[in-house]
């Protein structure tokens, strides 16, 4: 007859609950994973997939109960982990979209938008095509399989423990969280350049020309020039979002090491 102890069934339900939920937090706030058409079932299905295949690598304290209240500590430290590396994943997005927003409020396009669902906002028509083709890259150069592959070495660099982690962390996440004005300004540099040049001769042929009604010209030709800037650029979007990528996951790394210095 084979007989299960409670220590037994605590230790079992701690190495299977506290991977669980850092994976599945992460898995709710990252991109295109955490999206609000995926179904619930789908994440809570791949949450537990995953720490099926990661749980039996981990060294988890067999002396921490998930219902004391070491056991609750543990779990916020594991929600909040998997929140803010997911977080920092996002951010990338944020700043794919900020640049559509800015170059769009450049072209004259601050009026079109469409309802966002994943943000419960409207967002700018050009912010929401520059997500859509920054998903596509995302998925198409496995940056979903990075983040995972960055979520499992987490587990090394801050292991589940009963040990308070470091708030320093937190300065990993303010300066990632700044850098996105960077990115933003990055990738709407060139149309911003461009049309501040279509404005520029505009407004030297409105001198040289009273005559012509440049409402009637101007707002055509800034949105065709935008276009074809837009158009030009985005061959050099999935570059950089390898880049972008690659930096979000050494920032999760960077910030999950930080978790665990004391």
């Amino acid at each position: 007859m084979i007989s299960v102890t409670s220590v037994q069934l605590s230790a079992w339900l701690a190495a299977f609950l506290f991977p669980f939920v850092r994976i599945l937090a992460l898995i709710a706030s990252a991109p295109v994973l955490g999206h609000n058409q995926v179904p619930a079932r789908v994440k809570v299905g791949l949450a537990m997939m995953l720490t099926l295949i990661i749980a039996p690598t981990l060294d988890i304290a067999t002396d921490i109960d998930p219902s004391s209240a070491i056991g609750l500590f543990v779990l916020m430290q594991q929600i909040l982990a998997g929140l803010a590396m997911g977080f920092v994943m996002r951010l990338i997005f944020t700043a794919v979209e900020m640049a559509g927003d800015i170059s769009g409020m450049q072209m004259g396009l601050g009026f079109a938008s469409f309802y966002d669902p994943l943000n419960a906002s409207y967002t700018p028509v050009i912010a929401q095509f520059l997500g859509i083709i920054a998903s596509l890259a995302f998925l198409s150069m496995n940056g979903h399989l990075y983040m995972l592959s960055a979520l499992a070495e987490s587990f090394h660099v801050f292991p589940i423990s009963s040990s308070v982690p470091s708030a320093s962390a937190m300065n990993i996440l303010l300066a990632w969280g700044g850098s996105i004005f960077a990115y933003a300004l990055q990738l709407s540099l060139p149309l911003i350049a461009a049309l501040m040049l279509t404005n520029l001769a505009l407004g030297i042929l409105t001198r040289s020309a009273p005559q012509l009604n440049i409402f009637a010209i101007g707002f055509p030709i800034t949105l065709a020039v935008g276009f074809a800037t837009l158009l030009l650029t985005l061959p050099y979007l999935a570059p950089l979002m390898e880049n972008f990528t690659q930096a979000g996951q050494e920032t999760m790394l960077r910030f999950a090491q930080q978790l665990g210095k004391h």
